[in-house]
C-alpha cells in the first residue's frame, strides 16, 4: 500500500464515521461542562497552584484538586496525589485500604489486569494474600464480544460466602473484549446491593474517565480508582493517580497512601498543581480525540481484512483500540511504525522484553512526553497467540491519522 492509497483509505474511512464523531463531539462537550462546573463550584483559584514543602499542612492547592475530581467524577470525596506513582498504586491503595485480613473480595471481569496479579497474590512481597485476603474470581460471560456480568454466579457467590467486596476491571486488559459500560457497572450494583447492602464495589477506572456521560461513582460504585497518565490527566499531568468514592472510603486510602495516624492531613509537592488542573480541564477534549483515534484505526484495519474492535457499530467504553495480528513479525512491524511517527524518541526501534508485572514479554511503542502515558498515542503487545496489538491514545486526533497511515503502509507491504 503506497501513501496516496493509505490517504484515501483514511478519507473514506473518516467520512464513514461521521455518526460516530458526532457523538463523540456530545459526550466532550457534556463531559467539558461538567468539569467546567467542578472548577466554578470549588473557587480554583491561581493560588492553588502552587506547591508546599516538608508535611504540606493546609496545603489549599492539594485539597482543592481532590475535591474538584471528586465532583468531576460523581464522588462523595477523592486523594488525587503525585505520590501515586501509577494505575497499579491506585489500585492497590483502594484494595489495601478498605480491605482486612480474613475478608474475601471477587473480581466479576474475570482475571484482574496482569500487573495486580502480584499486588493480590505474589510470594513475598507484601501482596494481598500474604495479609490474609482471599480473593476468587467469577468470569464474564459474552453476548458476542460484548462482555455480561455472570449474575447467577454472583448470586451464589454472596449467598454462600460473605463477600466484602466486588472488583470489576472496566477496560479490556490484553483479553479480546470489548470494554464495559458504566451503565453495565451500574446494573450489576444494583444486584449486588439489593442482595447484600454492605458489599462494596471497586472499579478499576482505567482508560475509562470521560469516555461516556457518567463514571461508575454517578451509578453506585463505592470506591474508583485511576492513573493521571492516561484520561484524566489530559495528556498535562506528569505523574499521579486517584481515588474517588464513599468519604468514608477514601478517608481510609488515605491512611494508607501516609500513614494510619496521617491521613490527608500531609502530603507535600513542591512543583505545584498546575498541570494536574490544567490536565483536568483538558480531559475531555483529550479523551474524545484518543476515542476518534480508536475508531479511526478500527475502520481502517478492518477494511484491510483484520479483525479488530471497536467493530463497526459498537460503541467504545475505553480508548483502547485492538487488532488482530497474523504473525509477531506484525506486530513489530505495527509498533515500529508507530514509535517513527512518535515526537519523542521516533529514532528509537522498540523490541519485546520482560516488563515488570507482565507474564509475557512486551513490545511497547510510546514516544510520549510524560513517560508510559497511554493517552499519548502507544501501542503494546504481549508477543502470545493470537497477536493481538492494543492501541490507546493521541493527544491530538491528526496525529493519530498520521499514525494510520504509516502503520497501514508498513503492514500492508510486508503483508
Amino acid at each position: 500500500m503506497n501513501r496516496s492509497d493509505a490517504e484515501k483509505l483514511i478519507s473514506d474511512c473518516i467520512a464513514e464515521l461521521k455518526e460516530e464523531f458526532d457523538e463523540l463531539d456530545s459526550i466532550a462537550l457534556h463531559n467539558q461542562e461538567k468539569v467546567l462546573d467542578a472548577f466554578r463550584k470549588n473557587a480554583v483559584q491561581a493560588r492553588h497552584f502552587g506547591g508546599s514543602t516538608g508535611y504540606g499542612y493546609d496545603d489549599a492547592g492539594r485539597d482543592t484538586l481532590a475535591c474538584v475530581f471528586a465532583d468531576a467524577l460523581g464522588a462523595e470525596s477523592a486523594v488525587v496525589s503525585p505520590m501515586i506513582t501509577a494505575g497499579t498504586q491506585a489500585l492497590s491503595l483502594m484494595l489495601f485500604g478498605v480491605l482486612r485480613p480474613g475478608d474475601l473480595f471477587i473480581s466479576v471481569s474475570g482475571k484482574p489486569y496482569d500487573t495486580l496479579t502480584d499486588v493480590i497474590s505474589g510470594e513475598n512481597c507484601g501482596s494481598l494474600k500474604e495479609f490474609g485476603v482471599d480473593f476468587d474470581v467469577i468470569d464474564l460471560k459474552f453476548d458476542g464480544l460484548t462482555p455480561k456480568f455472570d449474575f447467577s454466579a454472583i448470586e451464589t457467590a454472596l449467598t454462600t460466602r460473605k463477600v466484602k467486596a466486588i472488583f470489576v476491571g472496566r477496560s479490556r486488559g490484553y483479553e479480546w473484549r470489548s470494554a464495559i459500560s458504566a451503565e453495565a457497572v451500574g446494573e450489576m450494583i444494583k444486584f449486588v446491593k439489593k442482595l447484600c447492602p454492605d458489599t462494596l464495589v471497586l472499579v478499576d477506572n482505567c482508560y475509562g474517565e470521560f469516555v461516556e456521560r457518567i463514571e461508575p461513582t454517578d451509578v453506585g460504585a463505592d470506591l474508583i480508582a485511576g492513573s493521571l497518565i492516561k484520561n484524566i490527566g489530559g495528556g498535562i499531568a506528569p505523574t499521579g493517580g486517584y481515588i474517588a468514592g464513599k468519604k468514608a472510603l477514601v478517608e481510609l486510602v488515605g491512611k494508607r497512601l501516609t500513614a494510619p495516624s496521617l491521613g490527608t492531613e500531609v502530603g507535600s509537592y513542591e512543583g505545584g498543581y498546575s498541570k494536574f488542573y490544567q490536565g483536568l480541564f483538558l480531559a475531555p477534549q483529550v479523551a474524545k480525540n484518543a476515542l476518534k483515534s480508536a475508531f479511526l484505526f478500527a475502520k481502517a484495519y478492518q477494511k484491510c481484512g483484520f479483525d479488530t474492535l471497536p467493530r463497526s457499530g459498537m460503541k467504545a467504553y475505553d480508548i483502547v483500540t485492538s487488532i488482530r495480528m497474523k504473525d509477531p513479525k506484525q506486530l513489530t512491524d505495527f509498533c515500529e511504525a508507530v514509535q517513527s511517527v512518535s515526537p519523542v524518541d521516533s529514532n528509537v526501534i522498540p523490541v519485546p522484553w520482560a516488563m515488570p508485572g507482565y507474564q509475557h514479554d512486551v513490545i511497547m511503542a510510546a514516544g510520549a512526553f510524560v513517560q508510559g502515558s497511554s493517552i499519548e498515542l502507544s501501542a503494546d503487545a504481549p508477543i502470545k497467540e493470537p497477536y493481538i496489538v492494543y492501541v490507546q491514545g493521541a493527544l491530538t486526533f491528526e496525529h493519530a491519522r498520521i499514525a494510520v497511515r504509516e502503520t497501514l503502509m508498513r503492514v500492508m507491504n510486508r503483508a
